[in-house]
């Protein structure tokens, strides 16, 4: 039997407020934080799409901290074993826009067919994802907004990202 061909094989995370709650208020790296806190439900999609042999990338605009700052933070909440890259500012020296996206790419040899981008902000996770060809996942648990189009999709709780997940993969 030939082994099913996922869509999506990699999984692009924003950080702040998608993975891990954010403080924008603070002027300290995430990991010097006395407490942090993962965002309810997100250690299950971490954990579906690991069993599903996807590569699972954080992509995040945070400028304060350094990928190894980031990674004490995940572990901390529990989640850096999921993330097999981390791209951020300090190792990429570029804003989250379109040259962000498009230096992972080109970083990971992936076409952007193959990438999926989960995040909260609508304009650097989802239109600028889109921009370069990646399809995104609006992860709005603020409000009722929903907004669709031909590269995006929008989720309100990490519940119906698994659930997005599950019918993605019972499609293929």
């Amino acid at each position: 039997m030939a082994e099913k061909t996922l869509r999506y094989r990699t999984v692009l995370f924003d950080w702040g407020d998608t993975v891990m709650y954010d403080d924008p208020a603070s002027t300290v790296p995430m990991v010097e934080w006395p407490t942090v806190e993962v965002v309810d439900g997100i250690a299950d999609v971490l954990r579906r799409l690991h069993s599903s042999h996807r590569r699972i990338v954080l992509a995040t605009s945070a400028s304060i901290s350094d990928e190894r700052q980031i990674r004490g933070a995940l572990a901390r909440g529990g989640l850096d074993k999921y993330f097999a890259r981390i791209y951020c500012f300090k190792n990429t020296h570029l804003s989250k826009g379109e040259a962000f996206y498009r230096h992972i790419l080109s970083d990971l040899h992936i076409p952007a067919s193959e990438a999926l981008m989960v995040g909260d902000g609508f304009e650097k996770d989802v239109q600028a994802a889109n921009a370069v060809g990646i399809f995104a996942v609006w992860f709005n648990p603020r409000s009722d907004e929903t907004r669709m189009g031909e590269l995006h999709v929008t989720v309100h709780s990490m519940q119906e990202l698994l659930a997005f997940f599950t019918a993605l993969d019972r499609n293929e």
